[in-house]
């Protein structure tokens, strides 16, 4: 094999003993700091890397504390994944069953929720800990399609020679995560795992369509809801004077009145009835709705301070591997919003040049490519639906007399793992501060 870096395609067509051989050897030369005949994978060497700083042994095992069963039920029944478990094991289930595999399905933690599948290989599994209520995220295990794709936020396929812990040799894994489709948030993860003499690289693409499909079956429950929601609603905000808005508790919009409408609201965690300050829309009387929240805009002039209820504080956590937000606080209060990863590059940069970028500066800084300036426009334009009291324009940049708090990981390669971003790509190897 001549190519720089290690091609799992290509190491499908090779004899299986002259492919283990090469997966061993990549792995032994890596992990001993010499020059490997062929390049692992980046996905891999950045979860290595991951291992060294995090002080795993290769030759550790892979057993865990499980879940008490009340717990693993409790996780069962509170998890939106549980609505489309019928649509994961049609898709994935019966096919790894036949293939000498086994689907696994976790929570956002890498806790193992359900598995199905070939019962020898189920049984195999008990011996590296691949059980329900196991942990499976890379701390507790190491590199393995499971935790791998929860650090990088993308489908993994690990096979082999290619898991940290040793133990993983005999095992290939393929995984993809699954998202709730009305707030990002990440629910879990979706796995097939087999001998490694399943191993087929197509076995990732088979396991992203199944996590895509769950995610549309999720996305069209949730549109059923909003329309229950807008029944309700209608008639209520058309006896409503002044403005108002219904929206789901995400903050989708159901129906409006007296505004222009608004595909989604940012509400902090913590929303309840009663008298709320929301950014966008000032301070709301809120009451509940069956499905959702009944949204009344206060439109009493302000006091005599009107800058009584501005934002004076914005902090950017992006401390952590896969889940970022950004927390805005004044005198009306406080409110918090999780973050795309896009917005939270875009927000990362801003925070580094409080004088300010243009949108070819932008466009160099996430793209590397200045003439996008069309698309960070339209960015910028959504993140400032929700941060217009703080994000200022022509230059984008954050207002002056807000302060800024930039909350980064404490080792500077875990910063936004899975962004190409140069502005971000420079941060992560220590070029920029």
């Amino acid at each position: 094999m001549n190519n720089t870096e290690l091609d799992l395609n290509r190491l499908a067509t090779m004899d299986a003993a002259q492919a283990t051989r090469l997966l061993h050897k990549v792995r032994e030369e890596t992990l001993a700091g010499r020059t490997p005949p062929v390049a692992p994978r980046r996905v891999i060497d950045a979860s290595w890397q991951r291992m060294f700083r995090l002080g795993l042994k290769p030759d550790q095992g892979t057993s865990s504390v499980l879940l008490r069963r009340d717990e693993l039920e409790e996780r069962r029944r509170t998890t939106v994944l549980g609505e489309v478990m019928r649509t994961l094991s049609a898709g994935l289930a019966r096919i790894a069953d036949a293939s000498m595999q086994m689907m696994v399905v976790t929570d956002e933690h890498g806790r193992v929720l359900w598995r199905e599948g070939n019962l020898s290989v189920m049984r195999q599994a008990h011996g590296i800990c691949l059980e329900e209520g196991a942990a499976w995220s890379e701390s507790d295990t190491g590199t393995n399609a499971v935790g791998t794709a929860l650090a990088m936020g993308r489908a993994v396929q690990v096979h082999s020679a290619e898991h940290y812990v040793q133990q993983l040799h005999n095992w290939t894994c393929a995984a993809a995560p699954v998202h709730d489709p009305r707030d990002q948030r990440l629910l879990g993860i979706v796995d097939v795992s087999g001998p490694a003499s399943s191993f087929h690289p197509t076995t990732l693409a088979l396991v992203a369509s199944v996590a895509q499909l769950a995610e549309a079956e999720m996305r069209q429950r949730h549109l059923r809801s909003i329309e229950r929601l807008r029944s309700v609603a209608a008639p209520i905000l058309c006896r409503v004077g002044g403005r108002a808005i219904a929206v789901d508790p995400h903050g989708w919009t159901a129906a409006v009145t007296g505004m222009a409408p608004v595909d989604r609201l940012a509400l902090p965690k913590s929303f309840r009835a009663g008298r709320v300050w929301l950014p966008s829309l000032g301070m709301c009387a809120v009451e509940p709705l069956p499905g959702g929240w009944l949204l009344r805009v206060d439109d009493e002039p302000p006091t005599a301070d009107p800058a009584s209820g501005a934002a004076s504080r914005v902090v950017l956590d992006l401390s952590r591997p896969r889940r970022w937000t950004v927390a805005v606080s004044g005198a009306a209060g406080s409110w918090s919003q999780e973050l795309s990863p896009r917005h939270a590059e875009l927000l990362y940069v801003l925070a580094l040049h409080p004088e300010g970028r243009t949108a070819a500066d932008l466009a160099e800084d996430v793209f590397g490519d200045r003439t996008r300036t069309v698309t960070v426009r339209a960015e910028m334009s959504r993140v400032r639906r929700n941060l217009a009291g703080v994000l200022a324009h022509r230059p984008y940049r954050f207002s002056e007399e807000v302060e800024v708090v930039l909350h980064r990981p404490a080792h500077p390669a875990e910063l936004l793992p899975q962004s190409t971003a140069p502005a971000v790509v420079a941060a992560r190897s220590g070029m920029s501060a």
